[in-house]
């Protein structure tokens, strides 16, 4: 397996606005799972996001790649790393959203692609143009508003900017093709996924019925919700610098935040009014700039 160049690519952004599109719709359809537990939620996350991505590998060929993962010691101890992060990331935003702080989650992605830049900056060596740097700047500024004004310490923002950042990293380290990557990490979640949702079944708190009631729908769909967008993200991941996908991640937290708002009704004052200008006055200026290099190179 070759390592790829770390510039950007044309397809990489494509894949990249994509899934953050995806993501930041997600919490209309998380909201509806707000009487089910936020654990039982991932285990169900695990469990019918295996079916998609073996069928997608399937397609592709490329299932003997992960028999092989399997087999390297080396690669399953990466993967166990990024698979718990990946699942301690699910819980945080599950969480936020099903009990009313969707902002928090909004304030979490936000945080993260100042984060995913000095991560990238300090594991990968990446430089930034003086117009990235004012970008950066912006953001910077943004995001202290917003913690400003949250009057305290967001532990539940600080918790999924940590996981997700080491995630987008261990993602671009990982040895092995990203829609394998993908599989071989809900691989490992499912023995503890399974045996949860069984422990749940046997004690009769399941919200999983074999009537194909709304919950059991909801709970399938899941797999959707969870396969899709992150295979798509995880090919972006192998074909963007970690900078890129980090400041392209203010997308999908810019749409939490307006359904935050305007659809959840959370409240909205006039110094959130300003970290969302300025995060967007931010991402003008970078993706502009990254536009230009790319087509440069």
């Amino acid at each position: 397996m070759t390592q790829r160049p770390n510039v950007d690519t044309p397809r990489g952004l494509a894949f990249a606005l994509t899934a953050y599109l995806l993501w930041g719709f997600l919490p209309l359809y998380i909201k509806h799972l707000s009487h089910i537990p936020p654990a039982e939620i991932i285990a169900h996350r695990v469990i019918w996001s295996i079916p998609i991505a073996v069928v997608v590998l399937l397609i592709l060929r490329r299932t003997k790649d992960v028999l092989t993962a399997l087999r390297s010691p080396r690669m399953l101890g990466m993967a166990c790393v990024t698979a718990a992060l990946v699942s301690l990331n699910w819980g945080i935003y599950v969480w936020a959203v099903t009990s009313g702080y969707a902002m928090e989650a909004a304030l979490g992605y936000y945080m993260n692609p100042l984060f995913s830049i000095a991560l990238g900056a300090l594991f990968l060596g990446e430089k930034l143009s003086r117009a990235q740097l004012v970008a950066i700047a912006l953001a910077a500024t943004a995001v202290v508003v917003l913690v400003v004004d949250g009057g305290g310490l967001p532990w539940a923002a600080l918790g999924m900017m940590l996981t997700w950042g080491f995630y987008a990293l261990g993602k671009k380290q990982l040895p092995i093709g990203p829609n394998q990557g993908f599989l071989l990490e809900v691989l490992i979640l499912l023995p503890f996924a399974l045996a949860y949702a069984a422990y749940l079944g046997t004690n009769g708190t399941s919200h999983f019925e074999l009537t194909l009631s709304t919950n059991t729908w909801l709970l399938l769909g899941c797999g959707v919700i969870t396969a899709v967008p992150l295979m798509i993200y995880a090919n972006s991941a192998k074909l963007l610098r970690l900078s890129t996908i980090g400041i392209l991640q203010y997308i999908a937290p810019t749409m939490i935040f307006l359904i935050a708002v305007f659809v959840f009704d959370e409240p909205f004052g006039r110094a959130r009014a300003i970290a969302f200008l300025l995060i967007w006055l931010a991402l003008i200026i970078y993706t502009t700039s990254m536009i230009r290099q790319m087509r440069r190179t």
